[in-house]
């Protein structure tokens, strides 16, 4: 598994790894995106998609582990005049606050079963009632591909794998299946994902892990 320094240095090339423009699949929830809403971008990276969700008028924080990543995503999002937080973390370490975001955007993060289970946790805990929940992640199918995504099976998604780790929220729609990725450099072509949408109930309590 790639590390922080590692990520810093593929950030600190100068190229937009993936792109400056939204995940396709988050933009299609602009239909339920409402100004003043809170937003969770995790593993943002270059802050494509927090930044895409600020200029909509949302309040959003990026978190990811590489500084030099975020500190992109910053300059992006002053160059279009958007207001974005940021936070360095380990996700699978991260302080989760309770019941906070109206939205949080799980888009190509891959991480070791371990580590996937404590963020996955953490993730429903920081979500408000009524909030969604979005994901997309590399399938298993994904492996030889060259468009994109982690070479260790374990850290790749599954439909099974997704309904597990969210089981505690309603699943809204949970698809795996080939989609054309146009996502910059490093996400090109025919890919194996897998997309879904979750939601805690309006109304239901939240408390601490």
């Amino acid at each position: 598994m790639s590390d922080a320094a590692a990520w810093d240095a593929r950030y600190g090339t100068g190229s937009w790894l993936f792109g400056q423009e939204p995940n396709r699949y988050l933009e299609s929830l602009s239909p339920r995106l409402r100004p003043g809403m809170t937003a969770l971008c995790l593993g943002d990276g270059e802050g494509r998609n927090g930044v895409w969700l600020a200029g909509r008028g949302l309040s959003v924080t990026a978190v990811d582990w590489s500084a030099t990543g975020l500190a992109r995503a910053a300059d992006l999002a002053r160059r279009r005049g958007v207001p974005l937080a940021t936070a360095v973390a380990d996700l699978a370490r991260w302080n989760w606050p309770v019941a906070r975001y109206d939205l949080i955007a799980w888009i190509f993060v891959h991480l070791p079963p371990a580590d996937r289970a404590a963020v996955a946790a953490g993730a429903c805990q920081a979500l408000a009632p009524g909030g969604l929940l979005v994901l997309e992640g590399f399938a298993a199918a994904q492996q030889g591909r060259r468009c994109g995504g982690p070479r260790d099976p374990a850290l790749l998604w599954s439909r099974a794998t997704a309904e597990a780790a969210f089981a505690g929220l309603e699943l809204l729609e949970c698809l795996e299946g080939g989609v054309l990725l146009d996502e910059g450099p490093r996400h090109q072509g025919v890919a194996e994902v897998v997309r879904g949408i979750w939601r805690r109930p309006a109304g239901e309590r939240v408390a601490a892990g």
